[in-house]
């Protein structure tokens, strides 16, 4: 492979990445060869690689991916001169202090795909997509709180992160939070056990723009609800920006104080719906060509007409094409979309899939009791199938992570989001895998409630 790989690769991502995060971070990354479908590149600390992994790793594969037309993967390997010469103090405590220690800085990971020029609009979220604009600039006061809310997979999440990336676009020295309510909820827990809350605070209310994913899971928990009350007046006073999503409007919150609840109801609320069928389409295509490949409109129009309510469930679609396309080099085609997808995109009125169901269909597959599948064990009999459980939770129903780290015995969402993305990187790369896969999600289909 050409030495001059990785020069292309960042020729490219200049283009998708922000000036100043692309001269701090992947202009200082030093090519060391490619081999096996194996990208390697020297980064100057643990810290770079951590940052690069957690921002950057799914941009960077998807580009070399399209350049050498094979499946990649990344080997970061760290310049041991330079990183004993690091002061860690420097480094943010989220990246310098073991998983066990205070956790008030673990922001959730913006991803660089999410933002504005990504999202397709459409009839169903026109007025969000420009409520979520007007509040992107920092000088503007416009409408706080900013309150996004709707079903499960319809570009809520998308759209807090286009915020957070377009204000640090327009003021790079700005201090943002995009968290989710769970990793706000755990860390609230934490602080009070470590005797942290101090600091536990000034990180929540020391902010200019804090974004809050999926608000409803702060209901029926008086103590961090309390926290949170007292932390949105602290910003809001000081009129810094809250921008909030939720999977049901403020009036429908019954299980949250009124306070709060009034308070959400101080800035403007906006609704996002499902998407209608051009505006699926057009999200099929754009998805399928940031993944580097070319969706037939025949075949975009019959996936678009079969799954309306769920752009995840799309994202999905296009994962196990994508799956077949680099495994086999077949083009995408209407057969290919029956043979890979069958029944998932076949059926016009498909059966309800539910986490039971597809537990019980991996635990008949591989001859394992419920016990055994949600357990705490990690010998090999049962990784491998835990994993493909929870892959498939993601994959064919509409619920969250920590909703499916529910079904899972005491897990918490980083585990579910962890399988996640094992089982999706192996099959890139197992044939094997990728038709167990595809077997299974068909079994599950077929025996859906």
């Amino acid at each position: 492979m050409a030495t001059n790989l990785w020069e292309e690769a960042l020729s490219e991502l200049r283009t998708a990445v922000d000036e100043e995060n692309f001269n701090t971070w992947l202009q200082t990354a030093r090519y060391r060869g490619f081999e096996n479908g194996k990208l390697h590149l020297e980064v100057p600390s643990a810290f770079n690689r951590a940052w690069l992994t957690r921002n950057y790793e799914e941009v960077i594969v998807r580009t070399v991916e399209r350049l050498v037309q094979q499946p990649v993967e990344i080997d970061f390997h760290i310049d041991p001169l330079v990183d004993a010469a690091i002061d860690t103090e420097t480094a943010p405590a989220s990246e310098t202090e073991s998983p066990n220690s205070p956790f008030w800085l673990s922001d959730t990971a913006l991803s660089p795909k999410y933002n504005f020029k990504s999202f397709v609009v459409g009839e169903s979220n026109r007025f969000a997509y420009a409520a979520c604009q007007a509040v992107a600039e920092p000088e503007t006061e416009a409408w706080n709180p900013l309150l996004i809310w709707g079903g499960v997979g319809l570009g809520k999440t998308h759209l807090l992160q286009a915020i957070a990336h377009e204000f640090l676009a327009r003021s790079p020295r700005a201090r943002v939070r995009f968290v989710n309510s769970e990793s706000f909820i755990n860390g609230f827990i934490q602080a009070i056990k470590q005797d942290r809350m101090a600091q536990f605070r000034e990180a929540y209310r020391k902010v200019d723009l804090l974004l809050l994913d999926d608000v409803q899971f702060l209901f029926g928990k008086e103590g961090t609800q309390n926290e949170f009350f007292h932390t949105f007046n602290e910003l809001h006073s000081g009129r810094k920006k809250i921008v909030l999503s939720s999977d049901r409007p403020p009036s429908e919150m019954s299980n949250i104080e009124e306070r709060l609840r009034s308070r959400f109801e101080w800035g403007l609320i906006v609704d996002v719906q499902a998407p209608d069928l051009e505006t699926r389409i057009a999200i099929l295509h754009q998805k399928a060509e940031m993944s580097g490949f070319s969706l037939p409109n025949d075949v975009a129009q019959f996936i678009a007409e079969r799954i309306k309510t769920n752009i995840r469930k799309l994202e999905g679609v296009l994962t196990s094409l994508r799956h077949h396309w680099r495994l086999t080099g077949e083009p995408i085609s209407m057969r290919s979309v029956r043979d890979v997808l069958g029944h998932f995109v076949v059926c016009d009125e498909p059966k309800r899939v539910t986490v039971d169901c597809i537990q019980s269909c991996v635990c008949d597959y591989f001859n394992l009791s419920l016990a055994e599948l949600i357990g705490k064990e990690r010998h090999a009999k049962v990784t491998l199938p835990r994993h493909l459980g929870m892959y498939l939770c993601r994959l064919l129903t509409d619920l969250s992570y920590p909703e499916i780290a529910l079904h899972f015995k005491g897990r918490n969402h980083t585990s579910i989001l962890h399988a996640y993305r094992k089982i999706e990187k192996q099959l890139l790369r197992d044939a094997n895998l990728q038709a167990l896969t595809n077997y299974l999600t068909k079994k599950v289909q077929e025996t859906g409630e």
